[in-house]
């Protein structure tokens, strides 16, 4: 991927990736259980950080998603953070989400936060 040239995003059964060169990958792990895509983590090479590459992954899932009939958990932080940020996406959203006002918004990416730092 080089200059301003849009990332190929494809997925798997577990994966959704965007190969970014030769070496490196920007990911979002997920799984599916029962008609719910749970979105567990978020990754992007420090390098290809603020391009938008892992909102282009949301947007991928949210997709996949919608083809399958799958209502969406996010379980780690940037996909709090977007669904969080992107309130005309929460349609897509399990009903705990769906309904969350914004102070419980900030409470869950916290939550995730403290997850993925180990606390």
């Amino acid at each position: 991927m080089s200059g301003n040239q849009e990332p190929v995003i494809k997925h798997t059964s577990q994966v959704i990736y965007a190969t970014l060169d030769s070496e490196k990958k920007a990911y979002i792990k997920y799984s599916v259980e029962g008609n719910v895509m749970k979105l567990i983590s978020t990754y992007t090479p420090p390098e290809f950080r603020g391009r938008g590459i892992a909102g282009k992954l949301v947007e991928y899932a949210i997709k996949l998603a919608e083809n399958n009939n799958w209502l969406i958990e996010p379980i780690c932080s940037y996909a709090v953070y977007y669904f969080m940020k992107n309130k005309e996406k929460r349609y897509i959203l399990v009903d705990r989400f769906k309904n969350m006002n914004e102070e419980e918004w900030k409470k869950a990416f916290e939550e995730a936060l403290g997850r993925e730092r180990g606390g």
